[in-house]
């Protein structure tokens, strides 16, 4: 199997950029990235047992890789929810799936989106991880739009080596994830620095 472009690309131009950018003495504390997790969750969903088993069918082919089921910790009666009852359904890429999902996701899903400015770059967890939201399954060109039976929404988790939420956004917007307010986020940043 060949390398992934994506990979090739972080290897030879995103390495020495950041080494650049940020200091860095040695390649090895250059930030990378360690997973991507797609995740659904049909918890509203009336026909919950039916709606995940939508959800790992259309996450398998967007993915290339059979997601797990996850399941209910507890009974929620508000919910109408017992405990043990199937949820939703996530799957964790890492190595050339992960390289070829987040390629694809940048150059051909993100340009699917409907007026599409970029994402947000306010969703980092103060670790370097970042989470966006998908809202419709229709925007991945792996999906037959007249065979969609229920519109499914997914979070995607980017998992980051970064230790902190600057160099996690460096790292991301080297690689190409198309963020639409990154001047705002910096200017925000060096507010809260000082």
């Amino acid at each position: 199997m060949s390398t992934p472009a994506l990979l090739t690309h972080y290897k030879t131009k995103v390495v020495p950029a950041l080494m650049k950018s940020n200091g860095y003495t040695n390649g090895h504390q250059v930030p990378r990235l360690e997973k991507i997790v797609v995740t659904s969750c049909m918890g509203k969903a009336p026909d919950r047992k039916v709606a995940v088993d939508d959800a790992v069918n259309e996450i398998q082919k967007i993915t290339g890789q059979r997601p797990s089921i996850t399941f209910s910790k507890k009974a929620v009666a508000n919910f109408k929810l017992r405990e043990g009852e199937a949820l939703g359904a996530r799957v964790t890429l890492r190595g050339a799936r992960m390289w070829e999902f987040l390629h694809r996701f940048i150059n051909i899903t993100s340009p699917n989106i409907r007026d599409f400015r970029g994402i947000s770059s306010k969703s980092f967890d103060g670790r370097g991880n970042y989470a966006c939201g998908i809202s419709d399954q229709s925007i991945f060109p792996e999906i037959e739009i007249d065979q969609i039976k229920r519109t499914i929404g997914f979070d995607l988790i980017f998992v980051t080596s970064a230790p902190t939420d600057a160099e996690g956004r460096a790292l991301l917007t080297e690689l190409g994830l198309p963020f639409r307010d990154m001047k705002k986020a910096n200017e925000a940043e060096a507010v809260a620095a000082n």
